[in-house]
This record gives C-alpha cells, structure tokens and sequence, in this order.
C-alpha cells in the first residue's frame, strides 16, 4: 500500500544524502525510481540532487506553479515507478503536497519528501506544514547543533556573520548561509 512519507529536520543534517540512499537501494534492487527537486534549487547544478557528501543524482525539476500529480501521472505512463521521491519538499505549495497526497492515493504510488520543518524564523514552511498534517509517515532525521543537543532550529546568517531576524522566507543557500542549532542557541542568536 503506497503511502506519503515525510524525512525532516534541520539544515546539515543529512536529508539529501538519505534520499539518494534509498534510491540506490532501489535501484539495486532493480526498481525506477523518480525524482524530482526544485527548479531554483542549483546547488548542486540545474536538475541535480546533491549531498554534501559529493554525490548526486540527475532529478526533475519543478516550479510553483507544475501540477505535481500530472507530472507523476505523465512519468509512471512511460514505465514503472517503485517510489517518488521530493528534496527541498518545503519549498512546495499547499496545493502542490495535496497533488502528491493525491498521487499516492489515485496512482497508488510511493511518495518519500525530504525537506526543511522550520525556516530561520522559527515558522513553518507551507510544504511543510501541510506535509506534517497530510503525511502517512512522518520521520525525524537529526542533526546536532554545536553544543551536542539536538538541533531543531537554524539560523540564516547575514554578511557580518550574525543572525537574521527578518527577510524572505526562501533563501538558498549553504554552510556559508545557514546554521543548525538547539532551541536554546537559536533563542540566544536571534535575541529572544
């Protein structure tokens, strides 16, 4: 039974490298699998989905406005898919995580989405969001902030290497940009 997965956590703590894991295994296994990331996401080049690590895999892209449940729908026509699988699943609409849902239930399809719980303010992604209250399965996937508790929260750090409080919500970035913290640091960071 097809059910619609949701891998979160933090930034730094693993998720991309997770998800091309388990498309290797499939694809050891002798199963297709499909990805898909977002089309502004080029970290790791147009159409990439890359780890830290220094591996990649070649991924679909998607803006706001694709019908991810057509372009599902569009990919298992042409042969069969064991599991789809989404990085940066934050950075989807509402709507966009209802086509996946969707895609699940119509298609009977696998739908693994790996991304970000809480931007650097603290709030929740709409990808997320909806995620959390639509998802079958939900896994955490943990990292540690530099204190060696777990980290839940991140910061975006501005040029002079401080903290952010205020900005665009969807911000690329790296290492450079973003740091992975505890509660505790994260309130201690952004002076609250």
């Amino acid at each position: 039974m097809a059910k619609l997965y949701f891998h979160y956590s933090t930034m730094n703590a693993g998720k991309s490298t997770l998800l091309l894991q388990a498309a290797h295994n499939y694809q050891e296994m002798g199963m297709e699998t499909y990805l898909l990331t977002a089309n502004f996401d080029d970290r790791a080049g147009t159409g990439q989905i890359g780890s830290r690590i220094g591996i990649a895999r070649e991924a679909d892209t998607y803006g706001s406005e694709t019908d991810l449940f057509e372009m599902i729908e569009t990919r298992l026509k042409k042969s069969a898919v064991a599991c789809v699988m989404v990085d940066e699943a934050q950075w989807m609409s509402k709507d966009q995580v209802w086509q996946l849902a969707r895609a699940v239930d119509d298609l009977n399809v696998p739908v693994m989405c790996y991304g970000l719980r809480v931007d650097f303010r603290g709030e929740l992604f709409p990808g997320s969001a909806t995620l959390l209250a639509l998802a079958d399965e939900m896994r955490e996937v943990r990292t540690i902030c530099h204190c060696g508790k777990k980290a839940t929260m991140v910061i975006r750090k501005g040029p002079d290497g401080k903290a952010l409080t205020d900005g665009a919500q969807v911000q690329v970035g790296g290492n450079e940009t973003y740091v992975s913290l505890c509660r505790r640091h994260w309130r201690e960071a952004v002076g609250k």
